[in-house]
């Protein structure tokens, strides 16, 4: 039977799983969280053992999205220590720079998520990527996804409708198809994002050319920093499955049932943005920030730099996920 899933799947062998896990990749991800953070925590909104309850048979985990590789790399290896749960990973393929960083990032559980193509071609991927995810999730696997296509380069963390879309692509009751997953939302918050000054100066770029588009070297370059670079304090904090909340939703309000799709999708979005929001770790940040702004401008070279624009930028990274948070309270 020919595998509809061979250009996009993840490589699993078990034995290799365990002894690249606790042989080779754990001891790196511990290292570099000893290198550049001052402490990585798994951290948990609301009841801890619901939420164990809640992923036990696996579970679709959904993330605001701050760096390339470690978002997901670190779950992963948070997850497997505390709960021996290995979820399977999405990437963009522009990731795959190489064959044998695909081979590696394959047998890493990380699967495909083509970019860049035609019209036809995007709604064709979106089939193949939404029926191995369910495929996945029907075997009882965690699966992780940002909650968006790239990173919220603002901080601006809000679900893309299309990814929301894309995972239900098929026949049934659309809320009873994003029950199937068994979303549980996942707040990811670093003190210092190190790549700030990278996207502060994305942002000036495309501002002054909106044609400006990231090379591969800028990628590579991303990556980089991400993994390298200092983090203060990172904290995941692990939300509850979103099912009893849509169960409640529908109870009060079964009409929702004949909404539009677009309508749906929305309500699912917020639905998974307030748990995100409400998850994050709010830093208290001192007199010293100010100096820590202008020593990340200062790291950037480009033309025509734009010191007030950039200034604006950064700032502005730093302060939505505290207004974020607090509209997430208002909202609760």
């Amino acid at each position: 039977m020919k595998d509809q899933f061979k250009d996009i799947r993840a490589y699993r062998v078990e034995w290799f799983d365990a002894i690249s896990d606790f042989l080779i990749i754990f001891p790196i991800l511990q290292s570099f969280a000893h290198k550049t953070t001052d402490g990585l925590k798994l951290d948990y909104l609301g009841d801890k053992e619901q939420i164990k309850k809640d992923i036990k048979h696996g579970a679709f985990f959904m993330t605001n999205h701050r760096d390339i590789v470690m978002d997901a790399a670190w779950l992963s290896y948070l997850l497997r220590t505390h709960y021996f749960i290995r979820p399977f990973m999405g990437v963009g393929n522009n990731l795959f720079a190489k064959h044998w960083i695909e081979f590696v990032m394959r047998y890493l559980r990380c699967f495909a998520v083509k970019r860049g193509a035609g019209a036809h071609a995007q709604l064709e991927n979106a089939k193949q990527l939404s029926a191995y995810i369910r495929s996945l999730r029907a075997r009882g696997k965690s699966v992780w996804l940002a909650q968006r296509e790239g990173r919220a380069k603002d901080s601006n963390d809000l679900t893309q409708a299309s990814v929301l879309h894309m995972l239900t692509l098929c026949e049934g009751d659309f809320f009873e198809n994003v029950k199937a997953l068994n979303i549980c939302p996942v707040s990811i918050s670093y003190e210092y994002d190190p790549c700030d000054y990278l996207k502060a100066a994305e942002m000036q770029l495309k501002r002054d050319n909106p044609k400006w588009r990231k090379s591969k070297r800028d990628d590579v370059v991303s990556m980089q920093t991400g993994i390298n670079g200092y983090k203060g304090h990172v904290v995941y904090r692990l939300t509850p499955s979103i099912n009893p909340e849509i169960d409640a939703m529908l109870t009060a309000h079964p009409e929702y049932r004949a909404l539009p799709n677009h309508d749906q999708l929305q309500l699912i979005c917020d639905m998974v943005d307030r748990h995100i929001h409400r998850g994050y770790e709010i830093f208290e940040r001192g007199t010293e920030f100010e100096a820590y702004i202008e020593s990340r401008i200062a790291k950037i070279d480009i033309p025509n730099k734009d010191e007030a624009f950039l200034r604006e930028k950064l700032i502005e990274m730093y302060n939505f996920p505290v207004i974020n948070y607090r509209k997430s309270l208002e909202k609760n």
